[in-house]
């Protein structure tokens, strides 16, 4: 319940006291590459860097890139870069082997950097975690980059890793229920959750043949983000939201709604039109297993932190579950600030989410989502504490 002074010029939360034996998230963090492109100034250097002069293509950009609502995004990708791997502009050149060596480590700079600024907001050493989950659809190599993270860090040489990789967008909240497995069935333990992607794997210049190539451009971000997930917090630690229950399920016959091939020259990704509509068909009976856990009906009653695939699924689900304007603000927020960053964007929402929360109180229980490939739907039952 919410407690404030008669006037209500400020506001203090009881804290919730977390489920016994449930995993909880002890901290967060995030970390972006150091090129901020603001939406307005994407297309001329798109156009530019890809030496595209269809000006049908400059059109069709400039439509997406304001129907997306995107503000402003982070990449990796460089002037830099591009002098030293001029190819990458080349329609038809087999680039993987450029774009690896460049994503390869920039997936882990940005990982470590969000793993250090979650560990600092955690509050203990770096060698108290005793499990990592790596989440990644943008680096390729062995070992993995779990392993160069965990020598990042400084972890023990006994620190349990697992990698997910090419999970796509649904990737992230995937990781909270893996890594709330692992707290709640090891006592005592600490999971670094990190996920870290870029757009890299898929730069290359317009073609007509492959118009997702222009959803990307106006849509996708780089960055990374990690979280501390553990049961039974010590006096020490700091948990925000538990993490109550856990479903995961695809829909039959729909792998080729999103459709992504590594090839030659990087990763293709077709992207079927109908993925609004299966996802608006199928959402309100998968979130209908999630609350079951609750003696809540009304949708309304929940906060929602929604992985914000596009303004088009998150207006799906508003209508479909009839949800008031004010239930996906942080969704909405997120892709403004940050575009679609694939696997984290979900920890972006969340701490939007956190913050919101603390300031406002609010509904004690909430359902984290996100949808990617096959087509597969992830959820989390959520508790605010």
């Amino acid at each position: 319940m919410a407690q404030g002074d008669s006037n209500g010029s400020s506001k203090h939360h009881a804290r919730r006291v977390p489920t016994m034996g449930k995993a909880t998230i002890l901290a967060i963090g995030k970390a972006f590459p150091s090129q901020i492109i603001p939406q307005e100034c994407l297309v001329e250097g798109y156009i530019r860097d890809t030496k595209c002069e269809d000006a049908y293509v400059k059109e069709k950009l400039e439509r997406l890139c304001k129907n997306t609502t995107v503000k402003t995004r982070y990449t990796v990708m460089s002037k830099e870069i591009l002098d030293k791997y001029p190819e990458l502009a080349t329609e038809g050149t087999p680039t993987i082997r450029q774009k690896l060596e460049i994503a390869n480590p920039a997936v882990v700079e940005m990982a470590t950097k969000a793993s250090l600024a979650c560990i600092k907001e955690w509050g203990r050493p770096a060698k108290d975690i005793t499990h990592i989950v790596y989440v990644s659809s943008s680096e390729i190599r062995l070992p993995g980059g779990d392993l160069y993270l965990a020598n990042e860090l400084g972890l023990k040489n006994d620190v349990g890793r697992i990698m997910l990789y090419f999970l796509g967008c649904y990737g992230g909240v995937t990781g909270l229920r893996v890594a709330k497995d692992i707290a709640e069935n090891n006592p005592g333990s600490r999971v670094l959750l990190t996920t870290s992607e870029t757009t890299i794997l898929g730069f290359r210049p317009p073609n007509k043949a492959r118009p997702y190539d222009l959803v990307g451009a106006a849509l996708f971000g780089d960055g990374a983000a990690a979280a501390i997930i553990g049961a039974n917090p010590l006096n020490q630690e700091s948990p925000f939201m538990e993490l109550n229950y856990a479903v995961q399920q695809f829909l039959p016959e729909t792998h080729n709604v999103i459709d992504g091939r590594l090839t030659e020259e990087g990763i293709n990704f077709k992207l079927g039109r109908d993925l609004p509509q299966k996802i608006e068909a199928n959402i309100e009976e998968f979130c209908k297993k999630l609350i079951a856990k609750t003696n809540i009906k009304d949708f309304n009653d929940f906060f929602w932190a929604v992985h914000p695939g596009g303004p088009a699924i998150l207006n799906k689900l508003e209508n479909t579950l009839n949800l008031s304007t004010d239930k996906l603000e942080c969704s909405r927020k997120a892709l403004m600030d940050y575009g679609n960053v694939s696997s984290n964007t979900i920890f972006y929402v969340m701490e939007y989410m956190r913050d919101y929360l603390k300031e406002n109180g609010g509904q004690e229980w909430g359902l984290g989502l996100a949808f990617g490939p096959g087509i597969t739907f992830e959820g989390i039952l959520l508790r605010s504490l």
